[in-house]
């Protein structure tokens, strides 16, 4: 029995592209002892400071269970701090140290060769239009996911509402 009707299955396909993207990037950051999700992780909370984990577990589409161990690894390395938030002391918010900044500007040029010897192999005139449905089958597919990605005016106007409520409560 021959295994080609497997090889073919787009499910299977998506899973071996993201171990070979996951190997590639690896290779190239190993010097940065980074993971992708953590890379993620510290891009969206430089873009957002004052995060917490279930927003940011939203910006970056990834479980919040799973994301909570990821944020531990990042502020053992110092490159993360966790504060309370000023109306609730429960929530914990999210920043950038001197260190993860520093780390982010010095990983930079690794991650960057990463995606490009993910896309090496596919035609340059082709990459665009590869990337274009790459993004439309996630936009289209993502309420089928345990961890879909909130657009960031939903996250934004979540944070604002519970700031609100919380002044309101206070």
């Amino acid at each position: 029995m021959s295994l080609k009707p497997l090889y073919a299955k787009p499910g299977h396909l998506i899973r071996r592209l993201q171990q070979i993207a996951v190997a590639i990037f690896m290779e190239e950051t190993a010097d940065f002892d980074i993971t992708p999700v953590q890379y993620a992780a510290l891009i969206a909370v430089r873009e957002h400071p004052d995060v917490d984990v279930t927003r940011l577990s939203a910006l970056i589409a990834f479980d919040r269970s799973t994301l909570g161990n990821v944020v531990e690894r990042l502020e053992a390395k110092g490159w993360l701090v966790r504060r309370e938030g000023q109306s609730d002391r429960r929530i914990k918010l999210l920043r950038l140290t001197t260190a993860g900044r520093k780390m982010l500007t010095a990983v930079e040029p690794a991650v960057q060769r990463a995606q490009q010897r993910m896309l090496a192999p596919i035609p340059k005139r082709e990459q665009k239009r590869f990337i274009a449905r790459l993004e439309q089958l996630v936009e289209l597919n993502n309420v089928h996911s345990r961890a879909p990605m909130r657009p960031l005016k939903i996250v934004r106007s979540t944070m604002r509402l519970q700031s609100h409520q919380a002044y309101r409560d206070g």
